[in-house]
């Protein structure tokens, strides 16, 4: 019996999501498990590649799905799940999978497909865009640091997404790039994917490697977690605390 092919759950076909499964779809074999439930704004064009003028207001999935196809995916490779990550769909998608990949564009679901992942045992890889500035970076399976290390103490108030703050395309692009390209590696089983938190600075057009460090507290994967499960009401809360 032959052996299946490797599948990536990307969540969120926004900015970043979009350049990712692109990447993704002619630079593996993996079979790509997109998860959204948002429909194509006007806005969003001039950041998010698989979509065109003619898709605005029809759902993402959809439109991406087509996109990707005309270019030549098989469309075999393309698993649809119409629907947000959630508590309660969020442990079954990641254990089902080989690689996360979050794109999404609220702390929630970011800090969700974090505990999800660690949880279950997967890499992630992470990414977010907001102004001039990107970031990327890949967290084992059950390695640290993970996505609380670094960003569970963000205030509130600087919690801005794209919609509030605003977002260069180039910067989202360059970001996803970034993002397939930590994918692939952990794909591939490149241990040295891991552990360094990339920041694109669209101003100065500088690229920054830095290792990201553990937090020993860290309630996901410090020395005496408490993060077990998946409870709804740790992703309702603005600071998504445990």
């Amino acid at each position: 019996m032959s052996e299946r092919p490797k599948r990536v759950l990307i969540v969120g076909l926004g900015g970043l999501g979009c350049p990712v499964a692109a990447i993704l779809a002619r630079a593996s074999s993996a079979e790509l498990w997109l998860c959204d439930d948002d429909e194509v704004d006007l806005t969003n064009l001039h950041r998010q590649i698989l979509y065109r003028d003619a898709d605005v207001g029809t759902h993402k999935l959809d439109a991406a799905r087509k996109t990707l196809i005309l270019g030549g995916v098989d469309p075999s490779r393309l698993v649809s799940h119409r629907a947000r990550l959630l508590p309660d769909n969020a442990r079954q998608l990641v254990s089902e999978v080989d690689v996360v990949v979050e794109g999404a564009d609220n702390f929630a679901t970011k800090f969700l497909a974090a505990d999800a992942a660690r949880l279950v045992g997967r890499p992630i890889v992470h990414g977010a865009a907001v102004r001039f500035v990107g970031t990327a970076w890949a967290v084992a399976a059950q390695g640290a640091p993970c996505y609380r290390c670094l960003f569970e103490d963000v205030p509130p108030g600087a919690q801005q997404g794209c919609t509030e703050a605003g977002v260069m395309g180039p910067v989202v692009g360059l970001c996803g790039a970034l993002m397939a390209d930590l994918t692939l590696r952990v794909l591939q089983g490149d241990a040295t994917a891991f552990g360094s938190l990339y920041t694109y600075d669209g101003q100065t057009d500088r690229l920054r490697q830095v290792p990201a460090t553990r937090r020993s507290d860290c309630p996901l994967c410090g020395s005496a977690p408490s993060i077990r499960d998946l409870a709804e009401s740790r992703y309702t809360n603005p600071s998504c605390a445990a």
